[in-house]
């Protein structure tokens, strides 16, 4: 999957906070991601990310990819 620094991620589960959409801050094994409604910011394996990865909206372009 490709998932790059900046993206904005929409999610299958909320964060608690009830919002899906994340910001994408580091790529690798682990992504860090960053809630757009609260700001926390969390570590979770790539594996499990892209598990729970709904929709990808990049920033260039506002295109979507699914």
């Amino acid at each position: 999957m490709d998932v790059r620094v900046g993206d904005v991620l929409q999610m299958k589960k909320p964060h608690p906070c009830s919002c899906n959409m994340f910001n994408v801050l580091r790529v690798g094994m682990d992504f860090r991601l960053e809630c757009q409604k609260c700001g926390h910011q969390i570590m979770i394996p790539r594996a499990k990310a892209e598990k729970n990865i709904k929709k990808i909206i990049r920033e260039d372009n506002n295109s979507e990819v699914e």
